[in-house]
């Protein structure tokens, strides 16, 4: 069945234990979590699997997210041949759809998302970034609230659209809190400061976008198995060019992973999540074909006993 798209999720999806089920009962998944462990010089067996302050750190969450969802799609892919018509992500997650494309060796990958990430840490640097998520709102509704705010001098931009009625707004957090009244009177049920220290998809982040496109240009590969859906256009692209101008895109654009979503689900059967079910919850709200996500060996099981 070539009539589905893997996903792979981004930040927000990691929790100590990810991965565990796997590396115990998988030579495969030991071996690639000690050479990415050799790649980038910290333990990640410690980091994924033993309480830490660190995987809530960009610079290691980012990695350490990539990490387990191309564990669960090697293991899949070695036990079932299917291609699917494309692959995307959300955010962080369009890292290991390009590895998962063939684009990118997965060591390359983690070593390129541990250096993403201190980047965007470094860009957020004294400025007291922030992200908070909206319920209950409408996208123009938001955009047009942030627009008059970024008019006044606030530092505010929409940066992922999630589902109808769930976006991510990025910006300078006192800017973010101050907002808050003006959500609620607009309709907003809920809003919630994350527990982030960066600014995710939006122009803040603009001085990583160099460094970024260096890595890039050094370790994409020219050809792509398969064709990977863009966070920024919401389209397919497959070229190194075409990936290194919209990956650097990416970190100052906001994340069209609902319009995405919406583009490809009339020509397919099913999505596939690798790694995590974060992105199976989002789906939920967007679109009538099911979501399968491996996250363990069990339900590694059961997605290949359903294909």
């Amino acid at each position: 069945m070539n009539n589905s798209i893997f996903i792979f999720p981004g930040q927000g999806s990691q929790k100590i234990g990810m991965g565990k089920d796997f590396y115990d009962n998988s030579s495969l998944a030991k071996e690639m979590i000690e050479k990415a462990s050799q790649r980038v010089g910290f333990d990640f067996a410690h980091l994924l699997f033993e309480e830490n302050d660190k995987l809530d750190q960009t610079e290691y969450s980012q990695p350490a997210i990539l990490l387990v969802s191309l564990i669960a799609h090697r293991l899949f892919v070695e036990q079932c041949k299917i291609a699917p018509k494309a692959v995307l992500g959300h955010s962080l997650g369009e890292f290991s759809a390009i590895s998962a494309a063939g684009a990118m060796d997965y060591l390359d990958a983690v070593e390129l998302v541990h250096q993403r990430g201190l980047l965007m840490k470094q860009a957020c640097e004294g400025i007291n970034a922030g992200m908070m998520a909206l319920l209950g709102l409408d996208d123009g509704t938001v955009e047009n609230l942030t627009e008059k705010e970024r008019e006044l001098g606030k530092k505010v931009w929409a940066a992922n659209y999630n589902g109808d009625g769930q976006i991510v707004i990025a910006g300078n957090k006192d800017d973010l809190a101050s907002l808050e009244p003006l959500f609620k009177e607009a309709g907003a049920k809920k809003s919630v400061l994350l527990p982030m220290s960066v600014a995710s998809h939006c122009p803040l982040l603009s001085s990583a976008q160099p460094q970024l496109e260096a890595y890039l240009d050094k370790w994409l590969k020219e050809s792509f198995l398969t064709p990977v859906i863009s966070n920024v256009t919401a389209r397919a692209y497959q070229t190194k060019n075409e990936a290194t101008k919209l990956l650097s895109e990416q970190l100052v654009s906001p994340v069209k992973y609902k319009q995405s979503i919406l583009n490809v689900e009339s020509s397919i059967e099913c999505f596939i999540e690798f790694g995590g079910s974060v992105l199976k919850g989002l789906n939920k709200r967007i679109s009538q074909k099911p979501t399968h996500s491996i996250t363990d060996m069990k339900s590694l099981e059961e997605v290949l006993a359903l294909l």
